[in-house]
């Protein structure tokens, strides 16, 4: 199979191994960021909100 692995994941495995705290750290700081509900009310506002594109950006007006 195939093991290599670059030094960088080496190096964050050993610190994650040393710094057991950092695992609830990581979980806490991804829910600020990356688990969040989307309001569905502001989404479709922001949808209704945009500006329809040129065909090609670079033609003046």
């Amino acid at each position: 199979m195939y093991d290599y692995q670059s030094e960088t994941t080496q190096f964050l495995n050993k610190y994650i191994e040393e710094h057991p705290e950092e695992t609830q750290q990581r979980l806490k700081n991804r829910g600020l960021l990356w688990d969040v509900q989307l309001d569905a009310e502001a989404e479709a506002g922001y949808e209704a909100a945009k500006l329809p594109k040129k065909p090609y950006a670079y033609q003046p007006d």
